[in-house]
């Protein structure tokens, strides 16, 4: 073979290196834009069928913060006797097993959400603390403690039921 030889080899060759590696090139776009839209699809019909019951858990979770805001809470749960210690009891059991019946909801939002969730629920427990401690000796003077201990304040239920608002708003 002579350098003519070689040089036509190269000239048939090249063309169709050329076109072999735009067709190449084609395909693995074709293929990934397929793979994509595949995803896409995959996702939206997903969502569609998750987004109702990760609704349907915010709902539940704003329902608990609603029933655990302190002026619900003390109207809702009444004292059982006028012993002090007793209706804090209750009121704390009371969060407690309203918590307890929605914990599995957290799989539906995100953990900064249900840290949120968490913290409401502390604060509030907290709260029924504090004025547990002030000199009240009766059921019924605790439950004006614990109303007047939140009264000029934003209640954290209330703090934490806008951050599920706006995690919810997010969703669209």
């Amino acid at each position: 073979m002579t350098g003519d030889g070689i040089f036509q080899l190269f000239a048939f060759l090249l063309p169709a290196v050329v076109t072999g590696a735009v067709a190449f090139y084609f395909f693995r776009l074709h293929t990934n834009n397929e793979e994509g839209r595949r995803r896409y699809l995959l996702h939206k019909d997903s969502q569609k069928n998750t987004l109702p019951i990760r609704l349907q858990a915010y709902e539940r979770l704003a329902l608990f913060l609603e029933r655990i805001s302190i002026p619900n809470l003390v109207v809702r749960v009444a004292p059982k006797s006028a012993d002090k210690t007793e209706y804090e009891n209750l009121l704390i059991k009371n969060i407690e097993n309203e918590f307890d019946h929605n914990l599995s909801q957290q799989i539906y939002m995100s953990d900064e959400c249900w840290n949120v969730i968490k913290a409401a629920k502390s604060a509030t427990i907290q709260a029924i603390r504090r004025a547990a401690l002030s000199e009240s000796d009766t059921s019924d003077k605790l439950r004006e403690d614990v109303l007047n201990e939140t009264m000029d304040k934003q209640s954290p239920s209330a703090t934490a039921l806008a951050y599920v608002k706006r995690e919810i708003g997010e969703l669209w």
